[in-house]
């Protein structure tokens, strides 16, 4: 367990998430005029994305510490449990910040719980942003899990 790790109650993550940074995110990532209903879970609130009446997926919004600030990101998967996208909504350290760009965020996409998702393995490193990239992997791995075992489970549809 990696104690700077901080990942809080969706309700109160999506209240850190700009409304327009986050609309934004789940345009891109879902198509515009996606249909999004909010879904209150025992401890997450998750985003469930649908367009006429086709589920595109579902997101939830995370945060966990960087070097000493944090990190807020978006979580995407689609129905087969598999990443769809991450964004990062608000990166406030003052270095690392490249986390947000796409070439780094691009090589989540398709992934599931059943890949480990280790930085230096799956997971390029960046230079001087060490703790960024960690942090939010280990987010990611995080919020993947649960959103998989709660869609699996039925509590998310």
């Amino acid at each position: 367990m990696i104690p700077t790790l901080v990942l809080c109650a969706a309700l109160s993550l999506v209240q850190a998430a700009p409304p327009k940074k986050l609309t934004a995110s789940i345009d891109r990532v879902f198509g515009a005029q996606a249909r999004v209903d909010t879904l209150r879970t025992d401890s997450l609130l998750v985003l469930r994305i649908s367009r006429s009446d086709s589920l595109l997926g579902f997101a939830t919004v995370g945060n966990v510490i960087g070097k000493d600030q944090p990190i807020t990101f978006l979580v995407a998967i689609d129905p087969e449990d598999r990443l769809k996208d991450i964004d990062i909504l608000v990166y406030r350290e003052p270095q690392g910040g490249e986390v947000a760009y796409e070439p780094w965020r691009r090589q989540f996409r398709g992934k599931s719980v059943t890949d480990s998702l280790r930085v230096g393995k799956e997971i390029r490193n960046i230079s001087g942003a060490t703790i960024s990239v960690n942090s939010v992997t280990i987010g990611v791995r995080h919020l993947l899990a649960r959103l998989t075992e709660l869609h699996r489970r039925g509590a998310i549809k």
